[in-house]
């Protein structure tokens, strides 16, 4: 049995693997299971394809053949260096950038793979021999593969740097910026088949200018469409991007001829574009809209931060003292708990309340956090009971009858005015009504607006009382009064 057959069938074998990760991490209960089959399932291919590698450097190749084994070697341990530090010493409330971080490597690798395609064609002649259908294909091929590679790279570069505020979460409102990118797309589409005509008769000289103007094209509008997106969109944005990614490999699979590439991209690609979808129904979004960079147009900051009534202050024995008197709680968690890692003490506190015969369940927004899952990968990690962490349509209803809801650092998933003023910037967006609730006490470092930057009027409600700090510190004092 040859090299190459041997890895075919370990990659059909990854790629299951791999078809089982994803259905394992749909659920919380086998996300475990689903972690070490996506771990298994890639040790597996990258140990087929490095095989195949040697074996075709070392058939025949001569000198040339080795120094592409070490460099292919040198690239393996360091990424694999580079990869296992960041994954030891990244926060959780640092994920969302890292994961951004991440989509642009694979964007760059598809930009890198679809040049050297290219030179390839130009130096070997590919051409020669072959059908002219198929000479079309593979020149477009490396177009396609370049454009998704180069709008995923430089896309990400921003959601990262909008995701860690090195940059302005605000959108990016250039003068006609619709009819930029639909020019763009427009170009893109030009470049491409004059690419296709060029290369095929010359040189490769006048099809080198032209896939470098394209290439030009796509990083511009990768950066374009993610600067239009404001900052209450980002989880979609994130999302999304993790789409481009799978397709972006799922281009370099063909360049390469890699049939688990393609299996691979494909199953990120659309997975990816199925969870934006989701998320785009949970905030009201069009998907569309997603995809073109025609949403998140936010309220002015200033606007955001100005108070709209009086606000009720509480303190943490007094916050106890009403949590203890409560028959039912419900919890909704957000990106301020994961700033503050305060998973563990809101476990805690969920702990001695269910003792003291409290009812206790969590409601949790499906875009919370600044990643899809954010707030259930947290739970988890707190060892908080799976069944009492509940969706947003699975707890809306029960709010209504609910003592008491604590609000957890969440702001613009619990902010009333989606649903009450036709004129926000989050309008239609579907929330949690907590307000529905007998009283609702709010954890907050100060009064300043979400991340959407659009002020809340939940916390001028009657029934909404403010604890002020650090919501680990103020969860823990809660808890040392309840043992009182």
């Amino acid at each position: 049995m040859t090299v190459n057959a041997i890895a075919t069938a370990a990659y059909i074998i990854a790629a299951l693997l791999f078809i089982l990760a994803l259905a394992g991490l749909s659920k919380h209960e086998s996300a475990k299971n689903g972690l070490t089959y996506g771990i298994i399932g890639m040790a597996l291919a990258l140990l087929a394809t490095g095989a195949v590698v040697i074996n075709d450097a070392t058939g025949g190749v001569g000198s040339g053949g080795g120094l592409a084994i070490v460099l292919m070697l040198c690239g393996v341990v360091v990424g694999a260096l580079i990869g296992l530090q960041r994954a030891r010493v990244v926060e959780m409330t640092g994920m969302p950038e890292l994961i951004a971080m991440l989509h642009s490597f694979v964007g760059l690798a598809a930009v890198l793979i679809g040049w050297a395609g290219h030179r390839e064609t130009v130096v070997v002649h590919l051409g020669e021999g072959y059908p002219q259908s198929l000479w079309n294909i593979h020149n477009a091929e490396i177009a396609i593969g370049i454009f998704i590679g180069a709008v995923t790279f430089t896309g990400s570069i921003v959601a990262n740097l909008k995701l860690s505020a090195k940059i302005k979460s605000a959108p990016l409102m250039l003068l006609g910026k619709n009819a930029i990118n639909i020019g763009s797309l427009i170009v893109f589409a030009a470049l491409t088949g004059v690419y296709i005509v060029l290369d095929r008769h010359e040189t490769g000289v006048s099809g080198t200018v032209v896939l470098a103007l394209l290439t030009a094209v796509a990083l511009f509008l990768g950066w374009h469409l993610v600067m239009s997106i404001g900052g209450g969109d980002m989880p979609v944005v994130v999302s999304m991007l993790n789409s481009y990614s799978g397709w972006a490999a799922a281009a370099s699979g063909f360049l390469l001829n890699n049939d688990l590439l393609i299996v691979t991209g494909a199953l990120v690609g659309s997975s990816g574009a199925y969870l934006s979808y989701i998320m785009c129904q949970a905030m009201n979004r069009s998907f569309i809209s997603v995809i073109a960079g025609g949403f998140g147009i936010e309220a002015p900051a200033a606007k955001g931060e100005e108070e709209q009534g009086e606000i009720h202050e509480i303190k943490a024995d007094s916050a106890a003292e009403l949590l203890a008197g409560a028959n039912s709680v419900v919890i909704t968690p957000g990106y301020g708990m994961a700033t503050a890692q305060a998973q563990h003490a809101v476990a805690e506190l969920t702990k001695q309340l269910r003792a003291k015969g409290v009812e206790v369940r969590f409601g949790v927004h499906p875009v919370a956090g600044r990643l899809p899952g954010h707030m259930n990968v947290l739970l988890a990690e707190a060892k908080v009971p799976y069944d009492i962490v509940l969706e947003m349509d699975e707890i809306n209803d029960d709010l209504a009858s609910t003592d008491v809801v604590l609000v957890i650092g969440a702001n613009d998933t619990v902010n009333p005015a989606a649903s009450e003023d036709p004129s926000s910037p989050i309008a239609g967006m579907p929330v949690l009504t907590v307000w529905e609730a007998k009283d609702v006490i709010v954890f907050k470092r100060s009064m300043a607006a979400g991340y959407a930057g659009v002020q809340n009027p939940l916390f001028f409600r009657d029934n909404t009382q403010m604890l002020f700090g650090d919501a680990k510190d103020k969860v823990e004092e809660i808890v040392a009064a309840l043992n009182r």
